[in-house]
């Protein structure tokens, strides 16, 4: 693991985007029989059993914070968030719904200034920029930027990088485990109400499905979660962008898309925004 704690961010937040691509494979195979609120529920509740033994093996402590608002406004954005994205997976080919969860480090420095007075750089706006031009040739959102399916997108964007800022804030003081707990706690008490009217019983294959997308999420916000908390916010935002060539990948595999002349030019954009935001000075 590199030295460096922006390295070592960086290298955390490239697993992270990984397993979270990953993840979308999944929501998409489950997307095509069970509904949105039952997913986004089933993510949240897995996340919260998987998390919980090691909770209790601090006896107690685990669970002690004195910054419980930050908890709930990280919930809170990112619940609505993930709800648009688990929505944009089920609608659009999974390159598309990608290209707007993670335009999420546009906004990011925006977002770190505004709520951690974290300073705005040139060099933070031309990464992010230049990351999303490429994100942008690699995925080539289908029925344009405008349609509803990708309004949805952008929201859930905007909101992921409030909920990544304040995932940035929690670090401080918080542990990972702990950051990560709260928000698979509150996200399933909050996501139980929609069960009322899309509740229904799940098949075994749809349960593995929906297993899988827990346990990946949970492992990508840990991963995210100590990033966040080794290096500012608007440094290595940009790796995010890594999880649209991991999607890309994948669909390809799977789905026989193959990247053409404009996605790969978008990768090299990807990866150079990355190495740039790295860059120490």
């Amino acid at each position: 693991m590199p030295q460096s704690p922006v390295l070592r961010g960086a290298a955390l937040l490239a697993l992270s985007a990984t397993l979270f691509a990953t993840m979308g494979v999944f929501i998409r195979l489950a997307s095509h029989t069970v509904d949105n609120e039952i997913v986004v529920f089933a993510r949240n509740l897995a996340g919260l059993l998987l998390l919980l033994p090691v909770m209790l093996l601090h006896r107690g402590t685990g669970f002690r914070t004195t910054v419980f608002t930050r908890h709930l406004w990280r919930t809170l954005t990112g619940l609505t968030a993930m709800y648009g994205f688990f929505y944009a997976i089920a609608h659009l080919p999974l390159s598309s719904a990608m290209v707007f969860t993670y335009s999420s480090p546009v906004f990011i420095p925006l977002v770190a200034w505004l709520f951690l007075k974290e300073p705005m750089t040139r060099r933070a706006w031309a990464a992010a920029l230049v990351g999303f031009a490429g994100v942008l040739l690699v995925c080539k959102p289908a029925g344009g930027l405008f349609n509803h399916f990708a309004l949805i997108g952008i929201g859930s964007s905007i909101l992921a990088a409030t909920a990544f800022v304040t995932v940035r804030a929690l670090g401080a003081t918080e542990p990972a485990t702990r950051v990560v707990f709260y928000f698979a706690f509150l996200s399933t008490l909050v996501s139980t109400v929609p069960l009322a009217w899309a509740g229904r019983a799940i098949t075994a294959h749809e349960f593995w499905l929906l297993a899988a997308v827990g346990l990946l999420a949970t492992l990508s916000q840990l991963c995210l979660t100590r990033a966040y908390a080794l290096a500012p916010a608007n440094r290595i935002g940009p790796v995010t962008y890594l999880a649209i060539v991991v999607a890309g990948a994948w669909a390809w595999v799977l789905w026989g898309e193959k990247p053409d002349a404009y996605a790969i030019t978008g990768i090299g954009l990807i990866f150079a925004a990355s190495l740039v935001s790295l860059r120490r000075g």
